[in-house]
């Protein structure tokens, strides 16, 4: 099964799921977290779909962030769509909000080695070499977390200058 954020670039997709009739639905779920800064409130709807241009496409969803940053008061709204292969019986809203919870999870490893590692500029495209430098950012992150680091930029500036500290890290000393 999936659960897949529909972007600007699917065009034709994103304007059929625009169109559904969200105004009729009822709100499904709601969350509030605070952290990094900010307030923010997630309004999550769903209803079942049988003829989306994605495949098996069993629900589609619509997330609207209000996001209220703490120190300038700031208010930004901004409405997210998907599409999930789960079925209503499968994933109810409650289930729908924790696995795209999750995902935003999954997001963040990706920015961090994009960010960090500089991973999207990576000239390494054929054979084994992408996955095998992804796997070593991923246990290069993983070790990092584990010794209690937040900030992985300064993480490694600080595991580098220190031959000893890897070792340490992957507990080997």
């Amino acid at each position: 099964h999936y659960i897949v954020i529909v972007k600007r670039n699917t065009k034709k997709l994103s304007t059929q799921l625009k169109s559904l009739p969200w105004q009729q639905i009822p709100l499904q779920d709601r969350t509030r977290t605070t952290g990094h800064g900010r307030c923010e409130i997630r309004r999550l709807k769903v209803c079942t779909v049988n003829n989306l241009l994605f495949p098996g496409a069993r629900q589609a969803l619509q997330i609207v962030r209000r996001r209220v940053n703490r120190t300038t008061g700031k208010v930004s709204l901004k409405t997210i769509y998907a599409v999930t292969s789960l079925a209503a019986e499968q994933a109810p809203p409650a289930r729908v909000a924790q696995l795209i919870r999750g995902h935003w999870t999954v997001e963040a490893l990706h920015h961090v080695r994009d960010v960090t590692f500089a991973e999207d500029a990576s000239q390494l495209r054929s054979g084994n070499a992408p996955q095998a430098m992804a796997t070593y950012r991923n246990l290069a992150i993983g070790a990092l977390r584990l010794a209690g680091v937040r900030n992985i930029a300064a993480g490694l500036r600080r595991t580098a200058r220190d031959q000893t500290r890897t070792l340490t890290h992957l507990g080997l000393t």
